[in-house]
């Protein structure tokens, strides 16, 4: 019985900390039926609705507030217990939780997690893209991974990539049919694949940048994304224009699947870093992903 409680308890936490059964059952690892029946069973045990469920969102009650208050912290302290203990094993192990964004998770944390995981089999790594500025701490992620200027001050923030630059592309096909822009400003004539960011609801502003000169375009045509990939595809197939990252594009501009315009205007951008709480006391398994991950280390690596 008291496993039982302690199992749905956990459950109600990530149900309450999500707002979602959807993304609570998928951080738990199991079926979203299994885990409203756990929050089920535990409200009849206490005889209260702890979780007011709607068509589109999941609240706490009352009682499911004072709960969350109540037993939080102590969760937290149970976990940094069990990770206390981890540190006696002869490797490394516990999980690590990163909310980062697609285009640095394919190009720095994967690449460098590999070798990492390779040789700490006891260590798992759980990495969620979202463009949103999570609340890391709110929402029980380890760290964060956004560009420079994005992170809080009083995080602690290293740096994992260099800085770089976007660029405008577009596929032969389409500068064929619709020529090419020769000023940022004429991108409003143009047919632009679009970038929506989930925290604001509205699209991403192209930013340009050209002998001191700075300025953005909203970009508008017949489709937006939240993935770079798409827009990607979107460009290699002619539908219209996108601003990606220089390393994305290299090699579909080498191969001359797309060509690059503007670029003189092109922005420059601060680089990713791998932000964190500064108060949080970290496992072992933390400080090895920290270290794998940082620029200073991998350039190390590779040379």
């Amino acid at each position: 019985m008291i496993k039982e409680s302690m199992d749905d308890l956990g459950a109600f936490l990530v149900v309450a900390t999500q707002r979602s059964f959807t993304r609570a059952a998928a951080q738990l690892g199991i079926s979203q039926p299994a885990l409203s029946a756990k929050i089920t069973a535990l409200e009849a045990r206490l005889g209260v609705r702890l979780l007011t469920r709607s068509t589109r969102s999941v609240s706490t009650t009352e009682a499911g507030e004072r709960l969350f208050n109540a037993i939080g912290p102590h969760f937290d302290g149970i976990a940094s217990g069990l990770n206390e203990l981890s540190e006696l094993r002869d490797k490394p192990a516990g999980s690590i939780r990163i909310t980062s964004v697609e285009h640095a998770s394919q190009t720095i944390l994967l690449p460098a997690l590999a070798t990492l995981l390779s040789d700490y089999p006891d260590i798992t790594v759980e990495i969620i893209d979202d463009y949103s500025l999570a609340d890391i701490v709110a929402d029980r992620f380890d760290a964060g991974v956004r560009l420079g200027e994005q992170v809080a001050q009083d995080m602690i923030a290293v740096r994992i990539g260099p800085d770089f630059k976007q660029c405008v592309v577009g596929s032969p096909a389409y500068f064929k049919r619709w020529g090419k822009p020769q000023t940022p400003h004429d991108l409003t004539e143009h047919r632009c694949i679009a970038l929506r960011l989930p925290t604001s609801g509205g699209v991403w502003s192209w930013p340009f940048e050209k002998e001191g000169r700075e300025l953005k375009v909203r970009p508008a045509g017949q489709l937006a994304f939240n993935t770079i990939t798409l827009q990607l595809g979107s460009c290699l197939a002619g539908i219209g224009l996108g601003y990606l990252p220089e390393d994305v594009v290299k090699e579909h501009i080498t191969a001359g699947r797309l060509q690059r315009v503007l670029t003189e205007w092109s922005a420059p951008m601060s680089g990713y870093h791998l932000y964190y709480p500064s108060r949080r006391q970290h496992t072992a398994a933390f400080s090895l992903v920290v270290s794998a991950l940082s620029l200073g280390g991998r350039q190390q690596r590779t040379r």
